[in-house]
């Protein structure tokens, strides 16, 4: 194997030297690597130390002598992001949860790598970028839905639109951590996407009339023909709607809960797991979104009964299951199951919940807004001077990290506090308003 050396830098960094004789040229041919030691378990003991560094020597010698070691000046866009990035950065929890790292490979896949895949890092210039962000506001930037099937004129028209304002400041977001990681890591010296500003999304004139016209909540008269409707619905998806209306549950928190989690006694339903993705089939399982997150949600007596109730259902489908040899669950008890005791796959609860809508003609909101709708109608006939702590008490069963997260993105003013606010200047009034 060949000679190698390792050379200290600076704190906590070192370079790594293999000696490979000669280029045909008679220059000498020795490749470097600069190696960051962050864990300070190891960086406790020079021993550690040591061993790390000539694992790192031994490993790089040996891509070295087998011809794959790229230099970093000479990589691609595509070798750095599906070999550096995605191996030291994506596949780590800790930096992307499991939804956000499959967001991310999808724009990688789509767009990304078509675009720059085949550049050198160091030729991809700020200038490239800015032309190709562009591109994606003009019409036709769209990618045609993968159904195997004719595209109907529906779909044609769409895709003659440009794309969505908020899909190009994602797409831009991804970039962006991209090439922070190739400078992090000194691939590049420079990073292009440093004076790209990010796109604008929304205007806020926009946004607030798309949610004028369509608000992603329920007031407590359209949360009444919801309720209606889901009793003429199945028991378990009655509660599961309900878990997220009344008890303000994330679609991933429905999913992952488990019949240990209820206690009935108390009338309260406890959060500590989370199942926020499906992949080839199998549930991804992860702690709640934040420390927040965990939390036990009081639930009304009413919820409670008829959850009692479909938990013997439950059991009793469970036996029949058992009897045929076609339960799936193992020894996990999931609440809401697929029918064989595994979890649901993890949009399936918002499709249905979009035909239920289609099926009784209520104004359709997205899965989501019916956790926003549990915060509304708690605010909904609460006094102003009791807001800071209903919002508190909100923020708390919701399992936000911040209130102001409570404030500003879940509670919304409602026809009846808009109607109250209006009453408060009737001592202002100098005419006498009669019932008609």
């Amino acid at each position: 194997m060949a000679k190698g050396s390792i050379e200290k830098r600076g704190q906590n960094t070192w370079r790594l030297t293999v000696d490979l004789g000669f280029h045909p040229d008679g220059t000498r041919n020795r490749p470097r690597k600069p190696i960051t030691i962050d864990d300070p378990e190891i960086l406790k003991s020079n021993k550690l130390i040591k061993a790390y560094l000539d694992d790192e020597l031994y490993k790089f010698k040996k891509e070295c002598e087998s011809g794959e070691y790229i230099k970093p000046e000479k990589m691609t866009f595509k070798q750095f992001v599906l070999n550096v990035w995605m191996e030291n950065y994506a596949k780590d929890p800790a930096n992307l949860s499991p939804t956000t790292l499959e967001n991310y490979e999808r724009i990688i896949h789509t767009r990304l790598i078509p675009e720059f895949g085949h550049k050198e890092l160091n030729d991809i210039r700020t200038l490239s970028i800015v032309a190709f962000l562009k591109k994606l506001e003009k019409p036709g930037s769209r990618r045609p839905p993968v159904t195997g099937k004719p595209l109907t004129e529906k779909q044609l028209k769409k895709l003659m639109e440009p794309l969505d304002a908020g899909t190009i400041a994602y797409i831009y977001r991804v970039l962006k951590n991209i090439f922070a990681r190739a400078v992090e890591w000194q691939i590049i010296k420079t990073n292009p996407m440093e004076d790209v500003k990010k796109p604008s999304d929304k205007s806020a004139k926009d946004k607030m009339v798309a949610q004028r016209n369509n608000p992603q909540y329920y007031d407590e008269e359209e949360a009444q023909q919801v309720v209606d409707a889901l009793y003429r619905e199945s028991r378990k998806w009655r509660l599961l709607i309900l878990g997220s209306m009344i008890g303000g549950c994330r679609r991933g928190e429905l999913i992952g809960l488990e019949w240990s989690f209820v206690n009935f006694n108390q009338d309260i339903i406890t959060i500590e797991n989370n199942i926020p993705l499906t992949k080839e089939g199998v549930a991804i399982e992860k702690e709640p979104k934040s420390i927040a997150s965990y939390r036990d949600i009081d639930m009304p007596k009413w919820y409670m009964l008829e959850l009692a109730a479909y938990e013997k259902e439950w059991h009793r489908e469970k036996e029949r299951l058992l009897e045929n040899n076609k339960w799936e669950g193992g020894d996990r008890h999931f609440v809401f199951h697929n029918g064989k005791g595994r979890p649901y796959y993890y949009q399936h609860p918002s499709k249905w919940w979009k035909r239920f809508c289609e099926r009784h003609g209520i104004r359709y909101i997205k899965f989501h807004g019916l956790r926003h709708s549990s915060g509304t109608l708690l605010l909904e006939d609460e006094e102003e001077t009791n807001f800071d702590s209903i919002l508190m008490a909100i923020q708390k069963r919701l399992g936000h990290a911040r209130l102001s997260t409570t404030t500003d993105t879940y509670v919304h003013v409602t026809k009846k506090v808009k109607k109250r606010t209006a009453g408060k200047f009737d001592k202002f009034s100098r005419i006498s308003i009669k019932t008609q």
